[in-house]
């Protein structure tokens, strides 16, 4: 009960957060659901998609267990019903089958609902259609991944469309039914992508940031990127609830920004990072990857980001000896992926030397 009024309470501010931006209530929404964050949240995520839709647990009050789903009329909610579609993650998949049998059977008790127009864009598709539609997708079973991973790490593409087709073509099953069972559906989430009015990206773990993990990239950027490849229009909401009580729901930009200024060109972060010699030589290296990374699929990370990081590492030569001589492989590959923004047009630096400085890190002389 804590998890659900947790999570009622971030869903909420989502909701708060896209009427604020656009004056109406979403209709359509794709929400990353993970299992690690299901681990650590005792289900909050969960919670957010229940209370999206007008729905709530069902509690046994001898036992506290969940026995099914109760949904919600419109008028307690106070706003129509989100058409919610959910990409799960590998992990999710393979650890909670009984909760994919729960949110199906939810998604299906409110497709079957005759609420007013409107006020159940679910039901309305599935009156059209005469069936009711997929609405939990993920990768094929023993496969894991948002699919994009290994071309963003070599940077083997040419247009963030090509990432988005990857993206879409790895979420290449609906899930459903009482074992979660797992049935081929190329081509159904992308319907659902090229729909949706925005994307949700929950981050819970106070420890770790959207520049902390390569699968933080993998996931938004790949749906970003899907959209473009789509020609669709939806937002996407990075929404922080590492203090449960106060969720703040954030563009990636916004998200992105806060965690450059405040962490990743931090002094006191640099200055820590390098009593650590290779390993946190490594931790900056890492940071520039998945920058350049969210830079390069969602093409929303500003310029004066890029150029911040740049100056702060490469450009200030008491970072740049440090990695230099603790970790040179790793000073050339972040050194590559300056390059890379260069060359993909989403970095114009103000210095015209930044050129030769970056070329200077792959000559002999360095060692």
């Amino acid at each position: 009960p804590t998890a659900f009024e947790l999570g009622r309470t971030a869903a909420d501010e989502v909701l708060r957060r896209y009427l604020q931006d656009h004056g109406d209530w979403p209709k359509n929404l794709v929400f990353n659901l993970w299992g690690s964050a299901s681990l650590r949240s005792g289900g909050e995520e969960v919670a957010q998609v229940l209370a999206l839709m007008g729905a709530r647990p069902a509690y046994d009050t001898a036992t506290g267990r969940i026995t099914g789903i109760e949904v919600l009329s419109p008028a307690t909610l106070g706003h129509p019903r989100v058409d919610v579609t959910l990409r799960i993650s590998g992990l999710f998949r393979d650890m909670f089958p009984a909760l994919i049998a729960l949110l199906d059977a939810a998604m299906r008790a409110i497709a079957l609902r005759e609420d007013a127009s409107g006020d159940n864009p679910l039901a309305d598709e599935a009156r059209d259609l005469g069936c009711i539609p997929p609405r939990i997708f993920g990768s094929a079973p023993g496969t894991y991944g948002s699919g994009i991973e290994e071309k963003l790490s070599d940077g083997s593409w040419d247009e963030r469309e090509e990432l988005g087709r990857i993206y879409l073509d790895a979420t290449s099953h609906s899930f459903s039914g009482a074992d979660g069972d797992a049935i081929e559906a190329h081509g159904r989430f992308a319907d659902r992508v090229e729909k949706a009015d925005l994307f949700v990206h929950t981050g819970d773990d106070p420890g770790r940031d959207l520049l902390d993990g390569s699968a933080d990239v993998a996931f938004i950027g790949g749906f970003a990127a899907a959209v473009a490849a789509l020609g669709g229009n939806a937002d996407v909401i990075a929404l922080d609830t590492t203090d449960p009580a106060k969720p703040r729901a954030r563009s990636i930009t916004q998200a992105v920004t806060r965690v450059v200024r405040a962490r990743a060109i931090n002094p006191r972060f640099i200055a820590g990072q390098m009593r650590h010699g290779p390993r946190g030589a490594a931790e900056l290296v890492e940071t520039v990857d998945r920058l350049i990374g969210f830079a390069e699929t969602t093409h929303a990370i500003p310029q004066s980001l890029i150029e911040a990081t740049y100056d702060a590492y490469l450009g200030d030569a008491d970072v740049r000896d440090f990695l230099i001589s603790q970790n040179l492989e790793g000073a050339r590959f972040m050194a590559e992926r300056f390059r890379s923004a260069l060359r993909r047009g989403l970095w114009h630096p103000r210095r015209n030397a930044v050129d030769a400085e970056l070329e200077t890190l792959f000559s002999e002389n360095v060692a």
